[in-house]
């Protein structure tokens, strides 16, 4: 134990080796009374983001599904579509050890003997260890494949489940669990989410009980039960893996991603008003359920301002502009919301000054400083002359704009 932490040191010290590698190293474990592989992978932000904490993904059959995992959010990370997490993979290929590990009694289904301890060691020393010794949120995923895949099943038996998320890769289910998982999701009170799989090429006999666990989830109708299930066409036991993993995180993860199209359309833009307060209530489901306190992306502040235009809501950017002079106090976000509210509305002389002073602040996104001389001096010309009679403003049409890319910025792709 001792000998793993003082490696962590070293390796959360040298940001070159942190940006590039993992560190493998074994955990002593009393439960187990032996030493156990693991490997641990942190967030490329995990040095340099001091306040941030980050889910926790435990995988079973570390060995093999690491990589593909580590694959997946790596790809996610750089799209913004995943957010970084701390990757704990335990070491089970060794001398049968998954086997032994993933031992459950022939008539209770509950673990058993080594499956018992493994079961403990998992729950009392390896989650306590790695939230002591890092910055963890508190949710919590956990993945298997067949066997392991059937074992984590397990946690939900408890009352208050130690894991928030299930990925459950064709799993081998030990006896009675597909009638005693349903009635286990449908009586916890906690947010769960569940993902299982087969495929068309898996073996019969879990095929079979896999479906029928299915049949009897599909029956539970709870707000609480985030579930989904895939049965992969052409695929086999093994090869269905890589389709699973990031149709599965991305299910578990849907609410980290930036509004989309679709999101925009289907949801945002159909609103009578509350746009802002959606965008609100997004980033609060992201900290509430993930323990994720993010800043607010501006691809998502653009997408609320297309639809406040769209449904000529001009009175929202009063309170969008509030949420960019929290999160990008320094920018010129907050005043160009301010200068389109008073430009959209027709107070051109409130407009002007709203964008001078916004050429005053730092350039953000696609938001420049050239942008708001141009703008403030446009709207200039059509101001009264002095002693000129002022009209009353008029709220002009306003052609619908476009939702923005879900491209990054060059300040992301950099990072």
């Amino acid at each position: 134990m001792k000998k793993l932490f003082f490696l962590l040191v070293i390796f959360l010290c040298s940001n070159s080796l942190f940006a590039q590698k993992t560190i493998t190293d074994t955990i002593n474990s009393q439960k187990l009374g032996e030493e156990r592989e693991i490997k641990i992978s942190l967030p490329p932000s995990y040095s340099k983001n001091k306040a941030q904490k980050y889910p926790l993904l435990i995988l079973l059959d570390g060995d093999f599904l690491f990589d593909p995992f580590y694959g997946t959010l790596s790809y996610g990370y750089y799209w913004d579509d995943l957010p970084e997490v701390i990757i704990v993979a335990i070491s089970q290929n060794k001398n049968g050890e998954r086997e032994y590990d993933s031992a459950t009694d022939g008539v209770t289904g509950l673990p058993t003997e080594k499956g018992e301890k493994f079961f403990e060691f998992i729950g009392m020393e390896l989650i306590p260890t790695i939230q002591k010794n890092f910055r963890t949120a508190p949710f919590r995923i956990v993945a298997g494949l067949d066997v392991t895949a059937g074992f984590m099943n397990c946690y939900l038996y408890k009352d208050d489940p130690i894991f928030n998320a299930y990925i459950s890769l064709s799993p081998e289910l030990p006896v009675g669990m597909e009638e005693q998982i349903p009635e286990r999701l449908a009586a916890i009170t906690k947010n769960i989410f569940y993902y299982h799989c087969t495929a068309d090429g898996d073996l019969k006999k879990m095929r079979a009980r896999i479906q029928a666990m299915d049949e009897e989830i599909k029956k539970i109708n709870k707000p609480n039960l985030n579930y989904r299930y895939e049965d992969f066409k052409g695929a086999s036991h093994y090869s269905l893996v890589p389709h699973a993993i990031p149709s599965a995180l991305y299910q578990i993860f849907s609410v980290y991603q930036p509004i989309s199209t679709t999101e925009f359309q289907e949801k945002i833009a159909v609103l009578p008003s509350g746009y802002v307060d959606y965008l609100i209530a997004k980033y609060d489901v992201l900290e509430k359920e993930l323990g994720l306190k993010l800043q607010i992306r501006m691809n998502d502040f653009k997408a609320i301002e297309a639809a406040i235009i769209k449904n000529k809501a001009y009175n929202e950017f009063d309170q969008l502009a509030q949420l960019a002079s929290k999160d990008y106090p320094k920018t010129m976000l907050a005043d160009y919301h301010m200068a389109q509210m008073y430009e959209k509305k027709g107070d051109n002389a409130r407009a002007v000054k709203s964008y001078m002073k916004a050429f005053q602040m730092q350039e953000i996104g696609d938001l420049t400083k050239d942008m708001m001389i141009n703008r403030a001096d446009e709207l200039k010309a059509t101001l009264p002359k002095k002693g000129q009679k002022v009209e009353e403003p008029v709220i002009e049409e306003t052609p619908v704009e476009e939702v923005p890319t879900e491209t990054p910025t060059e300040e992301k792709k950099q990072e």
